[in-house]
């Protein structure tokens, strides 16, 4: 029932802003009781598909909300998918109390260690993107035994630290002295950043920023 109130919505049959048959007009219809359209009727509301309004009865919305599902790229395979050679190398790697700044992103203690990690990730033996990571070891313990020659966090975080809810931050920055050398560009060169926070539950589980070279365009599909 739930699917063919969903098409008449999606097909206009009925349109933004109209009211819908009520419950009983509904149950006669389908044949069935009025809680069984009650809760079809509950569960497009709680989409945002449709507005409840007690003796107002019910309508379709007029801006219903569009949602999308992201999932987070293993770098190496949109490196790849580019029809660009990977490689990857592990700059720093050692635990430190997260900074000040990220406190707000990022809800740990104060006095947690964490460890953080730098990683260059390249397309071709050409920089393609700098990342700067703090992983919570509460939240993945085994993090911590990983060598990361033969994986990079990013792709081992993907495979086994699974996820509940997240935050993405997407800015530009211009190049300092060490970006510029790293990309062998000017310094002041726009870079585009994007900065991810991930949780299971309510354990934050990383943060990350990602910085990549000059003229990156991020592409998605919705």
């Amino acid at each position: 029932m739930r699917e063919e109130l969903l098409r008449r919505i999606n097909e206009r049959v009925w349109h933004p802003g109209d009211i819908i048959p009520g419950e009983a007009d509904l149950a006669e219809e389908f044949g069935c009781a009025r809680t069984t359209v009650n809760r079809a009727l509950r569960d497009l509301a709680e989409s945002g598909l449709v507005t409840r309004r007690r003796k107002a009865g019910t309508r379709v919305a007029i801006n219903p909300p569009h949602k999308a599902t992201l999932t987070i790229p293993i770098i190496r395979e949109e490196v790849e998918g580019r029809g660009s050679i990977y490689s990857q190398s592990l700059l720093k790697r050692d635990k430190q109390t997260l900074p000040p700044h990220l406190h707000a992103a990022f809800p740990v203690s104060a006095a947690d260690r964490l460890l953080y990690t730098e990683t260059v990730h390249f397309a071709d033996d050409r920089p393609f993107m700098f990342e700067e990571r703090y992983t919570n070891l509460e939240a993945v313990p085994s993090f911590e035994a990983i060598a990361f020659d033969l994986i990079t966090p990013n792709e081992w975080l993907v495979q086994n630290a699974p996820y509940t809810a997240g935050d993405l931050t997407f800015y530009s920055v211009n190049a300092g002295q060490r970006l510029a050398r790293l990309y062998e560009a000017l310094e002041e060169t726009p870079l585009f950043v994007m900065e991810r926070t991930t949780f299971n539950g309510d354990l934050p589980i990383t943060h990350v920023r990602m910085t990549y070279g000059p003229g990156y365009r991020l592409r998605t599909r919705f």
